[in-house]
């Protein structure tokens, strides 16, 4: 065997198709693009969303409401699922991101009241619900909220 002998496997390798090179070729004539019209013609492409001159159905169907682009988007993360640390540790987004209870650093997090909370943290979140609130402070720990906004059930801003 010699290099110059090698060959690819029988169909691993397709011939190109040579478009406009005459009848023998098989795609002569017309080159593939059927009769003449706009989808014959050289830059003659229609947008995939085109219904031919029709009242398009994104115009057609009635709009209802809208969606508010300033909206806070928070990953949520329930009592339960604290209770896997240990009691007096502190809590925040990096400590929430390692455990694998919330997915990005950099995206606002919440504390909802879901299950029950048997150790005392103390938590540095974004936000908090009344439930989850109550349920730390009965638990013995304490919560501050980084937007510096008071903390739901309290008085006033909890000491920093």
């Amino acid at each position: 065997m010699k290099l110059s002998e090698v060959k690819s496997a029988k169909g691993a390798t397709k011939k190109s198709k040579r478009v406009g090179c005459g009848p023998g070729s098989g795609h002569g004539r017309y080159s593939t693009r059927g009769c003449k019209g706009q989808k014959a013609r050289s830059g003659g492409s229609i947008p995939a969303w085109f219904e031919g001159g029709q009242m398009p159905l994104q115009r057609r169907i009635p709009k209802r409401g809208f969606v508010n682009i300033f909206k806070t988007h928070y990953q949520v993360v329930n009592l339960d699922s604290l209770n896997a640390f240990a009691a007096g540790s502190k809590i925040n987004r990096g400590v929430l991101v390692e455990a694998g209870l919330v997915r990005k650093a950099a995206d606002p997090v919440k504390i909802l009241g879901r299950g029950a909370l048997s150790v005392a943290l103390d938590v540095e979140v974004d936000a908090v619900s009344l439930t989850a609130a109550e349920a730390i402070a009965k638990a013995g720990g304490t919560i501050r909220l980084l937007s510096g906004e008071r903390v739901p059930g309290t008085d006033n801003r909890e000491k920093e």
